[in-house]
C-alpha cells in the first residue's frame, strides 16, 4: 500500500519507493487517484518532501487538468463495450440493455449493481478470448481472476494465472481482446522483450490501434466511481 505524505499547503501525495528509479519523479495520474511521488530506495524521505514542495505550483496546475470523477448513478451515461448507455431504473430483477438504456433494478444502489454486471460482461468476453489465444499459443492457463486494479489492465503469473481489470468491459470489444492476447502471450514470455511483442502480433496482428486506444482513453474508464 502506498504511504501518504502531507505537504505544507495541506495537499497529499502518495509515496512510492522503487528499486528501478534513478531519480525523484512526480506525476498526476488521470484517474483522479492523486499525485504520486516516486523515490529511489536510498533517497531520504525529507529530500523527497523538499522536492515535492519545490514543485507545488506545477502540482496545482496538473491537478486542474485532471478530469472529474464520473459517478455510476441513475441518469449517467456509462460506456459499455465502447457504447454509451444511460443508467435507468426499471421494475426488473436483473440488469438489461434496452436500446440506449442500461436498465437496472429500481430501489437498489445503481453503482454496485452496474459494477457487478460489468464484471459478468468482462468475464463472458475474456474467457473465450483467452481460451482461443491459449489454444493458438499451445500453452494453457490455470485460472482467470477479475480485479478493480488501478495500475494495470492485466497480469500473468509464472504459474499461468491471468488477472484482468473488469473495467475492460467498458472499453470497445477489440481493446478487451487485445489485453487478453497481451496477457496470454506472457505465458510464453514473462517480459516485454521483442520476442514477447512478436508473439502478441502473432496472436492479434491488428492489435496496435487497440493498444493505442487504451493508452489514450483508459484513464477515462478509471474515473468511474461505483460506490459512494
Amino acid at each position: 500500500m502506498d504511504q501518504r505524505i502531507t505537504l505544507s499547503d495541506g495537499s497529499q501525495l502518495r509515496l512510492r519507493r522503487s528499486a528501478r528509479a534513478r531519480r525523484m519523479t512526480l506525476r498526476v495520474p488521470q484517474d483522479g487517484t492523486g499525485p504520486i511521488l516516486t523515490l529511489p530506495l536510498r533517497v531520504p524521505l525529507d529530500q523527497g518532501v523538499d522536492f515535492a514542495e519545490s514543485r507545488q505550483g506545477w502540482l496545482q496546475q496538473a491537478a486542474l487538468r485532471v478530469p472529474g470523477r464520473q459517478v455510476a448513478a441513475h441518469g449517467a451515461q456509462i460506456p459499455v463495450e465502447g457504447r454509451p448507455l444511460r443508467i435507468t431504473p426499471a421494475a426488473i430483477r436483473q440488469v438489461q440493455v434496452q436500446g440506449d438504456d442500461l436498465l437496472v433494478p429500481q430501489g437498489r444502489p445503481a453503482g454496485v449493481v452496474v459494477a457487478a454486471w460489468l464484471r459478468q460482461v468482462a468475464l463472458a468476453r475474456l474467457r473465450p478470448a483467452c481460451d482461443g489465444f491459449s489454444a493458438a499459443l499451445g500453452r494453457p492457463y490455470r485460472a482467470i481472476a477479475l480485479r478493480d486494479t488501478r495500475s494495470r489492465w492485466g497480469s500473468c503469473t509464472h504459474d499461468g494465472r491471468l488477472m484482468f481489470s473488469w473495467r475492460l468491459a467498458m472499453a470497445p470489444a477489440p481493446v478487451l481482446t487485445y489485453v487478453a492476447a497481451h496477457e496470454v502471450a506472457h505465458l510464453a514470455h514473462m517480459d516485454h522483450s521483442a520476442r514477447f511483442w512478436a508473439q502478441v502480433r502473432d496472436l492479434m496482428p491488428d492489435h496496435a490501434p487497440h493498444r493505442a486506444w487504451l493508452k489514450a482513453h483508459g484513464g477515462d474508464l478509471m474515473l468511474w466511481q461505483f460506490r459512494d
